[in-house]
């Protein structure tokens, strides 16, 4: 009896202990088997998939190659290693390593699912810094709402997007620089081939992406090498259609190359040989010290982009998919706010004609600075327009006058909780002063708010998150947000006052009043781009 006793106790133990331990899963890829696991959510991760060929040595500064197919079974449990970057952003938190061989996905697919819409996250980090590994972007939750989030690193920086004359040269594209972008499209192509395996539809993939990863976005919209692989697109805060300069602004090829030969030559390197021979650490560290103008970003090389990103898109040429985009009300509003020199009604005024000059009567009326609050509250607007806001808008407009594909417009307006003890040069801030932040959005869009330990997250937080992950989720399945038990939202057209969503503690749509600022900041942009070149 005791034995019997004895072995009911250890069949009960067991049983407990395999139900603790993860449920494995296995999926064949066109390289070969990869193995996840399967999360409490009923959510299948794989983790660390690669989809190109590592990129370095002589394949450093190249198109993204094949993976060389493998036998057995690949672990797919660890997420793959983030391309090469510097500390640049200290709200990034990493679950991975820093390495050169970095171009791996991760496929998020709820256990069963068959032919499921499939979203693809391009994450931002202004080209220069950023992993999937963050997360802040898992994928977990997002897939728990019947779709398949597929995450990619692409190459970032002076490994990213260096031009030079003998990488274009040596090129069968006769091109250079997009490497990053062409890793991006490489992954798309991935998706492709194999999401299929994993149950998802690669007849209905949508590409979303954040900050870089909505500029990538717009990009990939433009490029003809991603026609076809993506049937909708999302982008949060950021396209390349803000205005002929910038630091993030397209360079042409030649202003490119011209970058690209001034680094090698600070660098100590006579040939592309040399380039390729010096040390991953060396390269990187040559690229941080040379401050922002080391800051590489994509090219218009004629091959992945064909022409300026706004030349493709007033002319109709992009690929014509229902488009959701938007930013956040308070972009750039902590720059304001927490500037150690006070904005008043006088200084901002003073500013605002140095600025703009002739122009500036009309900027002032749709910012206007009659009293010191206002004019913080048109120096913060006017700061996150010119940083985000002006160019995401030309975006939705360009395409919804260039086409028939439905258009939907947000704008984030929830001032992201921070500890109550903050401090800046130690001064107390609260909420109101950062407002809703550049890249705030992100959690509420993955259901990831508890990766922030810090935040004072409250009921409504969750409220909203919940919202934002069922209209991401509704428009990757049917192009359109809308959904049972959400607040209504229309399409973004002139027939209704071009309808804004806005996302907040109290998510409703209403008709778009700042519209007279974007009107504004169009004609500068439009008189600028009849300026000759300096």
């Amino acid at each position: 009896m005791i034995s019997f006793v004895r072995r009911i106790a250890m069949f009960l133990i067991g049983s407990a202990m395999m139900t603790a331990l993860p449920v494995y899963a296995q999926v064949r890829t066109d390289a070969g088997a990869v193995e996840g696991a399967t999360n409490a959510d009923g959510v299948r991760a794989f983790l660390g998939i690669p989809y190109a060929a590592p990129p370095v040595g002589a394949l450093r500064w190249q198109a993204p190659q094949a993976v060389a197919p493998w036998t057995g079974v690949k672990q797919a449990t660890a997420f793959g290693a983030r391309c090469m970057q510097g500390p640049i952003f200290n709200d990034m938190i990493f679950r991975d390593q820093l390495s050169e061989d970095c171009l791996y996905l991760n496929v998020w697919a709820p256990a069963g699912a068959a032919k499921l819409p499939v979203m693809v996250w391009i994450y931002g980090g202004g080209f220069q810094a950023g992993s999937a590994s963050e997360p802040r972007q898992d994928g977990s939750k997002l897939a728990t709402r019947g779709v398949i989030v597929v995450s990619m690193n692409y190459r970032l920086g002076v490994f990213g997007f260096l031009a030079h004359p003998d990488l274009t040269k040596e090129a069968s594209s006769h091109a250079s620089g997009n490497y990053g972008l062409l890793d991006q499209i490489a992954a798309l192509q991935w998706v492709k081939k194999n999401i299929a395996a994993f149950g998802g539809d690669p007849d209905n993939v949508t590409i979303f992406g954040e900050s870089a990863g909505s500029l990538s976005v717009s990009v990939l919209m433009a490029s003809p090498l991603a026609k076809g692989l993506f049937e909708k697109a999302i982008g949060e805060s950021g396209a390349y259609l803000a205005g002929p300069s910038g630091p993030l602004v397209p360079k042409r090829l030649a202003a490119a190359e011209a970058q690209g030969q001034k680094f090698a030559q600070a660098l100590g390197a006579d040939s592309l040989a040399a380039l390729r021979a010096k040390s991953a650490d060396d390269v990187l560290k040559a690229a941080l010290a040379g401050g922002a103008g080391a800051w590489f970003s994509p090219d218009i090389d004629g091959y992945v982009l064909p022409d300026d990103p706004y030349t493709i898109f007033t002319g109709g040429q992009q690929q014509h998919v229902p488009l959701l985009a938007g930013w956040n009300l308070g972009e750039a509003r902590a720059a304001v706010t927490l500037a150690k020199d006070k904005v008043t009604a006088e200084t901002f005024t003073k500013q605002t004609r140095e600025r703009y000059k002739d122009a500036a009567d009309a900027v002032l009326k749709v910012y206007p600075a009659t009293n010191d609050a206002e004019a913080v509250e048109s120096a913060a607007a006017l700061a996150g327009d010119m940083f985000i806001g002006y160019g995401t808008w030309k975006w939705l407009d360009v395409h919804l006058a260039t086409g028939s594909s439905p258009v939907y417009r947000y704008s984030f307006d929830r001032d992201r909780p921070i500890p109550l003890d903050t401090k800046v040069n130690g001064v107390a801030v609260t909420a109101k002063d950062i407002g809703a932040r550049h890249a705030g959005e992100i959690e509420y869009v993955f259901g990831t708010l508890s990766s922030d330990t810090k935040a004072p997250w409250e009921p409504v937080d969750t409220t909203i998150s919940e919202q934002m992950m069922s209209y991401w989720t509704n428009f990757a399945k049917t192009g359109t947000p809308n959904g049972t038990g959400l607040p209504e939202w229309p399409a973004y057209g002139a027939s209704n006052g071009y309808q804004v969503m806005h996302l907040g503690p109290a998510s409703g749509a209403a008709a778009d009043t700042a519209r007279p600022r974007y009107i504004v900041l169009d004609d500068i942009t439009a008189h600028a781009r009849t300026m000759p070149a300096q």
